[in-house]
């Protein structure tokens, strides 16, 4: 499917493919479970996955002229990858760049082996930001922290894994020392029991727990494709950006999900949700079919893993297209964007106060209580936790 995206005069044969590719994705999403309750979460991410190949098929089904780089007239006029050493310039922008950093790297020494629309195909297919492609200009790309020398970069790269590794490791395990949340089955983090005071504490302290787990256990797996892609692969540094921009002091909504937060799913949302939305209601319909595809897409996650459907996450992730356009009005009304320590307070009430209930579905379906990272590799269990309980009984 992906090759034949890069050629425009068979659109009959995309056509012809589509539902063969959907019935693939589908029956992968659904069909295909790990048995183990114990690994019901990677059910979550498998489903995750087949929902964007589903997305990524109906785009290249749908798109009118093939796939093109950047500076491309026609699929193929240009032979180097999307993504060339000649674009990269580390102290400023680019006209060619995708709005913000120029990234380049996919010159593989070494790769000429394959045909040029086998690579073309590979890479249209794995590019999920668009970097180099017609499909990725305006998508924010983060500033490269990491030194870009190579072996330098490697370095860093690795201590940014195994960092990532050891606090994802020991949040994930706090996480399931809450009474509930710790099993497959799930439970509430907002523990009945408790006052009102205490309960409500405990919830939000798991809710920014989760968030920060989600986050480590996103930058550890994007750090070890980096390291593959790097050493193994023979990509240039610059080929594999940060994923995130500090999204904690995000001074608006509109900032924290168009440039703070990971940009990855941006094409899949737009494909699902934001291109009907702009059918139906302009620029309007789109931004709010966008996050509504968002919420359903992370929820049909939630189905994969075998639990009932809740209206919860899709509500929530549709509130955030609402609460952009109120940023949007708010603009036009006042002439002053949304920002300061005002717009870092209304970002926090949104996401760590109303998106409390969100998470707090996830959990009550168990998705907290899966193993993340296997027991008998965990460093917190294995170490930690262990001599915490030697302190506690010489103390006591």
């Amino acid at each position: 499917m992906a090759y034949l995206v890069r050629r425009p005069n068979t659109w009959i044969m995309r056509v012809l493919l589509l539902p063969i590719v959907l019935v693939m994705a589908i029956c992968s999403c659904y069909g295909y479970v790990w048995t183990d309750p114990r690994l019901n979460v990677y059910n979550w991410g498998e489903g995750l996955y087949c929902l964007l190949c589903i997305a990524k098929a109906i785009e290249f089904a749908s798109v009118r002229g093939g796939r093109r780089k950047i500076g491309e007239t026609l699929p193929g006029d240009d032979e180097r990858p999307a993504i060339s050493k000649k674009d990269y310039d580390p102290t400023g922008h680019s006209a060619d760049s995708n709005g913000h950093v120029p990234v380049t790297g996919l010159e593989r020494p070494g790769s000429r082996f394959l045909p040029v629309w086998l690579e073309d195909a590979i890479e249209v297919l794995c590019s999920l930001r668009g970097i180099g492609w017609d499909f990725g200009k305006g998508t924010y790309i983060p500033r490269e922290t990491k030194p870009i020398e190579r072996n330098a970069f490697i370095r860093a790269t690795f201590s940014s894994f195994f960092r990532s590794l050891l606090i994802l490791d020991f949040v994930e395990a706090c996480i399931k020392l809450v009474p509930g949340l710790g099993t497959p089955a799930g439970g509430t983090m907002f523990l009945p029991w408790l006052p009102p005071l205490q309960r409500y504490a405990l919830s939000t302290a798991i809710h920014f727990a989760s968030g920060f787990a989600l986050l480590t256990g996103f930058r550890m797996c994007y750090d070890l494709c980096t390291l593959i892609a790097v050493t193994a692969l023979g990509h240039e540094p610059t080929s594999w950006p940060p994923p995130f921009e500090n999204p904690w002091i995000s001074t608006s909504l509109t900032e924290f999900w168009a440039k703070r937060w990971h940009q990855f799913l941006r094409q899949t949302f737009v494909v699902f949700g934001g291109h009907p939305g702009m059918w139906l209601g302009g620029r309007v319909g789109m931004v709010l079919g966008t996050f509504l595809a968002s919420g359903l897409y992370h929820e049909c996650a939630m189905v994969a893993m075998g639990r009932e459907w809740d209206n919860t996450v899709p509500f929530f992730f549709a509130l955030q297209g609402v609460c952009i356009l109120l940023e949007r009005a708010w603009k036009k009304l006042t002439g002053k964007r949304v920002g300061g320590w005002p717009g870092t307070l209304w970002v926090y009430f949104v996401i760590i106060v109303v998106g409390q209930p969100c998470v707090d579905s996830w959990h009550r379906r168990g998705l907290g209580g899966g193993f993340v990272i296997p027991p008998f590799i965990s460093p917190t269990r294995l170490l930690i936790f262990p001599m915490i309980l030697r302190i506690l009984q010489l103390v006591k």
